[in-house]
């Protein structure tokens, strides 16, 4: 089954995305994502001819983007952005409406009934070429959209008042600068409303901006000599050379062969410190030099890379439909036949029971359609999530979708795995004792240990490193109990367990003991690197009133060291994958639950918590389980995601809460007369800004 991925243009709203939604479903394909804000689609497609669907989707009134035909396209139409038809239909509106300063300076001339049609017959036009065309073909997908309402409130004026012309019925008929200001003014808010909403993805427009840059890719010549030449990194392939130097962006994950930098991961994890990259490290496309330079091997291009695969996981995340969406979803597909009728029995009610003027009564009836907005329901969440996912992007965290957002406001405790995300998964000497001087007992240890491919030995070695070894004769590690070695007077050396010897084998208290000859030199203890976030991350839950689990497969000795240290209110220790699995079973039947881990070892259990947050790298994101990514390898942006999936939840209520305030108060204002259609039509378009710009909200919004 191959999974397709379109860009969409002309979506103006939800009902557009569920009309595009409604038609691929229909036509077999699984897996639909449709994202409004963006135009971004996707599904799995089982088979069908791609042609079919792509004119299925033009029937509808949208336009699969293909990039070279859409430019010439383009180029072609002078009416190619909301932006040149607004523009267009500005000077004839404006000379419309100027009879209504006829109190103050007289206009006569702009009394003609023909005159005003003159006017009004380009915006009318270029209206209907538009709207009417979309309303025709939201129709004809059975979800009627925005359009049809502003469509028949133009079709609605124009029409009585080009009777009125013909009649001769005088100047009460005429409300040609009605239509035209409804087009021009409904043009000029969907232009605002998309510099709005174009703002919400700011953060992940920055992300994309990363993916085309140039790169010196390093070549031979004949002589095999080494030649340099710019290249875009789209035109770079797996294992080819490049040279990355101070100042550049790294244009494609790579591994360094050659060279030392100091690399900037700001846009990928969010750490505003520069790492020292060397010999043998992953470069992530996108990241900056600071300063050094390298020569590196291109690992993986275009849809492969870690960028890539960020991008990817934001956009379906916010192509995902979290409850709150699915409401507003099934309002919005019957939104626009409710307000047609609601209309039809505005002009009735006000001509037939209440006396009022047919002219009247026919105002009052397209207010009613023009002011209505299925837009800003339709746009409350995605506009709320799309701010939410690319500000947390930007600072190093991934939803996989939008519902995890909407999850954390839920979570009542959160569970913690220790080695690897509340300790680095490196070992600390915390102690040790020696029969013999300490400069000899470090040398012999290193001189062991050295060797040694044990995590527990290897820390050991590292932190005692030394230039003064010893020159083994023979030297072994054997698996289960350590190292043994044999110097040059044949004296017999081990580190190990307890294990080791018969004599000390009921002494398991020390991680390692060293003997010569059978003889115990000594022991050393080892403890686990703590992160130096992880305290301040336990007590800012303690503050939320968040309960605080360790989880972890360690003996117990060495978990509730840490559990004590940190201040965690509940330890589990020597828990096996299973195990584990089944405490977070238990506990999330219990209250809902959070489950930290390092996303491979833990992924049973990140799977089964109410939500998943693996701790991870960022070349490793396509192994994790899951829900919620740290992609900085830390615990330090948990605070943030919890705070941001609770306050885009608050935000996307707050939409929803304005989109039915306003739908319900405006209504019936527009059908007792208190507005007229041109001031609906403001209203109208004031109604998304006010959602898009609350939305915004949450790039500077404190959520910690």
């Amino acid at each position: 089954m191959e999974n397709v991925e379109w860009k969409v243009e002309g979506m103006t709203c939800s009902n557009c995305a569920l009309s595009v939604t409604k038609l691929l479903q229909k036509e077999g394909m699984e897996n639909v994502k449709v994202n409004p804000i963006n135009g971004e689609v996707s599904f799995s497609n089982p088979g069908k001819e791609k042609e079919l669907l792509i004119k299925g989707i033009s029937s509808l009134g949208y336009k699969v983007a293909n990039e070279h035909q859409h430019s010439h396209e383009e180029s072609s139409k002078f009416f190619k952005s909301i932006k040149s038809r607004f523009f267009f239909c500005l000077p004839f509106t404006l000379i419309l409406m100027l009879h209504m300063l006829h109190p103050w300076i007289s206009f006569h001339w702009l009394m003609n009934p023909w005159l005003q049609l003159l006017l009004c017959l380009p915006v009318f036009i270029v209206g209907m070429d538009y709207f009417g065309r979309s309303a025709i073909k939201s129709l004809r997908g059975g979800v009627p959209n925005m359009n049809v309402l502003i469509a028949l409130g133009a079709v609605a004026a124009f029409v009585y008042s080009l009777s009125g012309a013909i009649l001769n019925l005088g100047n009460d008929y005429l409300f040609f600068e009605t239509t035209a200001s409804i087009i021009t003014i409904v043009f000029l808010g969907n232009y605002v409303e998309d510099l709005s909403i174009q703002s919400t993805q700011r953060a992940v427009n920055s992300l994309a901006k990363s993916q085309k840059v140039m790169a010196n890719m390093i070549a031979f010549d004949d002589n095999h000599k080494e030649q340099i030449f710019q290249v875009e990194n789209t035109a770079l392939k797996h294992g080819d050379l490049i040279l990355i130097k101070s100042g550049e962006q790294v244009p494609v994950d790579c591994k360094i062969l050659w060279g030392e930098a100091m690399v900037n991961e700001s846009i990928i994890t969010g750490e505003s410190i520069p790492l020292t990259k060397t010999k043998k490290d992953i470069l992530i496309g996108g990241s900056l030099i600071d300063d050094g330079l390298v020569k590196a091997q291109v690992t993986a291009t275009g849809k492969d890379t870690v960028l890539s695969g960020i991008l990817k996981m934001v956009q379906d995340a916010q192509g995902e439909k979290p409850p709150a969406q699915k409401m507003a979803d099934r309002i919005s597909s019957v939104f626009v036949p409710v307000v047609v009728g609601i209309s039809i029995i505005t002009f009735f009610l006000n001509y037939y029971f209440f006396d009022i003027s047919a002219g009247s009564a026919l105002m009052r009836a397209v207010a009613v359609l023009v002011i209505s907005c299925p837009c800003a329901m339709g746009l409350a969440t995605p506009a709320a999530i799309a701010v939410g996912l690319g500000r947390a992007a930007k600072t190093g965290i991934l939803f996989r979708n939008a519902s995890s957002l909407e999850t954390f406001k839920n979570i009542k405790q959160v569970v913690f795995d220790k080695t690897g995300t509340i300790t680095t998964g490196k070992f600390l000497i915390g102690n040790f004792s020696s029969n013999i001087d300490v400069e000899e007992f470090k040398r012999i240890v290193y001189s062991l240990e050295k060797f040694s491919n044990h995590p527990i030995g290897k820390s050991v070695a590292d932190e005692w490193k030394s230039n003064d070894v010893i020159n083994w004769k023979k030297i072994s590690e054997i698996k289960g109990l350590g190292i043994k070695a044999e110097d040059a007077h044949g004296n017999i050396y081990m580190a190990g367990s307890s294990k080791i010897s018969p004599e000390i084998k009921d002494d398991s208290v020390h991680n390692i003991y060293i003997l010569k000859n059978d003889e115990l030199l000594g022991w050393i203890d080892v403890e686990d690197e703590i992160r130096s976030e992880s305290h301040d991350i336990i007590s800012w839950f303690k503050k939320k009133n968040i309960k605080t689990i360790l989880l972890t497969g360690d003996h117990k000795m060495k978990a509730l060291a840490v559990a004590e240290k940190l201040g965690f209110d509940e330890v589990f220790y020597e828990q096996n994958p299973s195990q584990k699995l089944q405490k977070i079973s238990e506990l999330t039947n219990d209250k809902p639950t959070a489950m930290v881990g390092d996303g491979i070892n833990d992924a049973p259990a990140l799977a089964k918590a109410t939500l998943g947050i693996s701790v991870s790298n960022a070349s490793q994101i396509a192994m994790q389980s899951g829900d919620v990514i740290l992609i900085n390898k830390g615990l330090k942006n948990l605070p943030s995601a919890i705070g941001l999936g609770k306050h885009t939840f608050i935000t996307i209520k707050e939409n929803l809460f304005w989109a039915f305030f306003y739908n319900i108060i405006a209504i019936p204002i527009a059908a007792i007369g208190l507005l007229t259609p041109t001031v609906a039509a403001l209203a109208m378009g004031f109604s998304d800004v006010v959602l898009a710009a609350n939305s915004a909200r949450l790039f500077v919004k404190k959520v910690v």
